[in-house]
């Protein structure tokens, strides 16, 4: 494998040269979402479709701060390689290691533990809370895996290797469609088959990851390696905890959302479910841009060139939004024949749980330049070494999201919960965008002059 210095050429390049594998990715990882969603769908029915989204921001909540976690412990390897400090990164490496191991059993004992008493408390209807109990029951148990896989491809991605995870998400989506086809539409097993095949292929993909970074010379760990130090120790989950916490607030915010959608019936809640599965296929640039930024960032402060941290800010955001525009200009275009792959015509309600999803898609499409303005600065913030702002905005999506689900639907009916989502982007933005402008500037006086200065001499 190939790692990528980021500190030096082109900043649009080498984002975009990150980004694109780890799009392409996503992409695939979105696209076994998707065929978990259709599937189900379209092999059980509406109601087990309406299952599935009933259980989602409960499922984000707990496979987002695995994701937060494992996400946060890579920044500190990326300025530890970024610096060029290899014995740091392999300590980093060690440490985090056995900080993802602990956090991942307390996450996955008490993510089942609380599926039963959540369910009860979104509203999640009777006639099909049974299939959302065992679809999380097979989920959570593989929150390990879950864990494993994001702090893996992170490493990679710390070292700017987009490449292979996004070869080990083509294993992941080809092994998950092909057992998706078999368990629920070969064997008749139910919806907890679904999620039985997405964890087998994430083990796969965490598996695949795990042979990439065997093969990086200067991160071959030794036993000295896994030591915990208190003040490494500290920085990690400095790193990782608000990360997690910033994921926990928007899911609960999601999950908030979820209780208002519930009581409006299955055909609304299928509708809902339908966009809401293309949420990630929406997002997934903006997902990428974001990974790359906190690489780049991580890197670029890790060898103190704070300027280019700003250049590349400059054109995370340009590429970032002209994406944006390409993808919701395909959702006008075609929304329609998409959101058809997830409800089958001939069932009763199909037409209008069709035109709620498109209704959602389109709010959704109209204002995703946002989205991806919000990915960028987050993540950049977060390679910068920033994770309490990024958590801050996470509070400003949960208070915008709930807010506006609780109250807008006795305005505009059950638009408001659409625009919610909108909203929510918006508000993490005005806090994201403030918080960077701070955040640069405190740089460049700290490093500025010592960058210059550095020049200067190397011009001599």
């Amino acid at each position: 494998m190939k790692v990528k210095n980021m500190t030096v050429g082109r900043p649009t390049r080498l984002i975009f040269g990150i980004a694109l594998p780890l799009m392409l990715g996503n992409i695939c990882q979105q696209l076994y979402t998707v065929v978990d969603a259709s599937v189900v769908g379209i092999g059980i029915g509406m109601s087990a479709l309406a299952a599935l989204g009933a259980a989602d921001w409960f499922n984000w909540l707990f496979v987002s701060m695995a994701q937060g976690m494992a996400q946060g412990f890579t920044i500190p390897m990326a300025q530890a390689f970024g610096a060029e400090d290899y014995p740091e990164l392999r300590r980093c490496v060690g440490s985090a290691v056995i900080l993802a191991a602990i956090a991942s059993v307390v996450i996955t004992v008490l993510a089942i533990v609380l599926i039963r008493p959540v369910l009860s408390l979104l509203q999640t209807p009777l006639d099909i809370r049974p299939m959302s109990v065992s679809y999380l029951t097979a989920l959570f148990a593989g929150l390990p895996v879950v864990m494993a896989y994001n702090l893996l491809a992170g490493i990679l991605r710390a070292l700017g290797d987009g490449r292979s995870p996004l070869y080990a998400m083509i294993v992941a989506a080809v092994t998950n469609i092909a057992l998706d086809v078999l368990f629920v539409m070969g064997f008749h097993w139910g919806v907890a088959s679904a999620a039985v095949a997405t964890v087998i292929a994430q083990l796969c993909s965490c598996v695949f990851c795990l042979f990439r970074l065997r093969q990086v010379e200067f991160l071959r760990l030794r036993r000295e390696d896994f030591r915990l130090a208190a003040e490494r120790c500290s920085h990690l989950i400095r790193m990782g905890l608000p990360v997690s916490l910033q994921n926990a607030i928007i899911a609960v915010g999601g999950m908030i959302v979820q209780r208002v959608v519930n009581p409006l019936g299955v055909t609304f809640i299928a509708g809902y479910t339908a966009t809401n599965k293309l949420y990630g296929v929406l997002e997934v640039a903006a997902i990428s841009y974001g990974y790359a930024m906190s690489t780049y960032s991580g890197q670029n402060l890790g060898a103190r060139k704070i300027e280019r941290i700003g250049k590349g800010v400059r054109a995370g955001v340009i590429t970032g939004v002209l994406t944006a525009l390409v993808i919701a200009a395909a959702m006008f275009l075609f929304g329609e024949q998409i959101v058809g792959m997830f409800i089958d015509a001939a069932e009763a309600n199909a037409a209008e749980a069709t035109r709620i999803a498109c209704e959602f898609l389109y709010v959704m499409s109209a204002f995703l330049p946002v989205l991806y303005v919000l990915h960028v600065i987050r993540s950049t913030l977060q390679g910068m070494g920033n994770a309490i702002m990024p958590m801050v905005s996470g509070l400003a999506e949960f208070v915008m999201r709930t807010g506006a689900a609780l109250l807008l639907p006795a305005l505009i009916g059950y638009w408001g919960v659409f625009y919610a989502e909108v909203l929510a982007w918006a508000g993490a933005d005005v806090i994201l965008i403030a918080s960077f402008f701070v955040s640069y500037s405190r740089l460049r006086r700290l490093y500025l002059p010592a960058e210059r200065a550095k020049e200067a001499q190397s011009k001599k």
